[in-house]
């Protein structure tokens, strides 16, 4: 692996993001390099998935002191696979997830898939992305579906806190929900990434809104160390 040496918090959060990487079975890490700098890992190398580009990322977000993650790691296959095979094996997926409609559609061009449609959710957007994530042959993904402005509840904004209040993952008193027209910007501050990526994904499922702007800060604090369990 390749290593880079900065200061002395950097080093450790370095070594810290090495050995996730290595403990986590869905990565192989042999082949990814990991530098650090003010908190921010770059990941660079090379996987032999799509769906292990973004464990290793998730792996990273894990540890204690990560602000950011730049994932630079390359899809590099050990079997090619057609793009007819990889459209057909994402027509399966796509039809598995019940909540979908059939206007979501995938377009696959030298292994890089896109997805297009329009759905009545920014969660359904997610769940389409997440269901070709796995398919074999993918070397990236590009997301083109867009939500559908439907009615929105009178007070959204008050709907997304609650729907924060009762999310059991996370603590929400540091968190703010604020609507402009169909767009949720939220901020605060969480002790994890984990707790981020809960809140956007609460705010996703109101009706009518089509942007999550997550300004939401990630401070290892009391909770530094701590690893955190994000099978998505």
């Amino acid at each position: 692996m390749t290593i880079g040496i900065f200061s002395h918090a950097d080093t450790r959060t370095r070594d810290a993001v090495l050995d996730q990487l290595e403990w986590d079975s869905e990565v192989d890490a042999s082949a990814i390099g990991v530098t650090v700098q003010d908190h921010v890992v770059t990941l660079t190398g090379f996987v032999d998935t799509y769906a292990a580009k973004l464990a290793a990322e998730r792996a990273a977000k894990r540890v204690g002191g990560v602000r950011a993650v730049a994932n630079d790691t390359q899809v590099r296959l050990r079997l090619e696979r057609t793009d007819t095979d990889i459209a057909a094996d994402a027509v399966r997926a796509l039809e598995l997830r019940a909540p979908l409609p059939p206007s979501v559609q995938a377009v696959v061009h030298n292994g890089h898939l896109t997805l297009t449609g329009t759905v009545s959710t920014l969660f359904h957007r997610a769940i389409a992305e997440k269901a070709v994530r796995h398919i074999r042959g993918i070397k990236g993904i590009v997301n083109r579906i867009t939500v559908a402005p439907g009615t929105m509840e009178r007070d959204v904004r008050r709907e997304i806190a609650r729907a924060l209040h009762r999310d059991a993952t996370l603590g929400s008193r540091g968190i703010e929900a604020t609507v402009s027209g169909t767009r949720v910007t939220l901020r605060g501050t969480v002790p994890s990434w984990h707790e981020r990526d809960s809140a956007e994904r609460a705010a996703m499922h109101a009706p009518g809104i089509t942007e999550v702007d997550n300004q939401i800060l990630v401070a290892w604090m009391a909770t530094e160390g701590r690893d955190y369990d994000d099978t998505d």
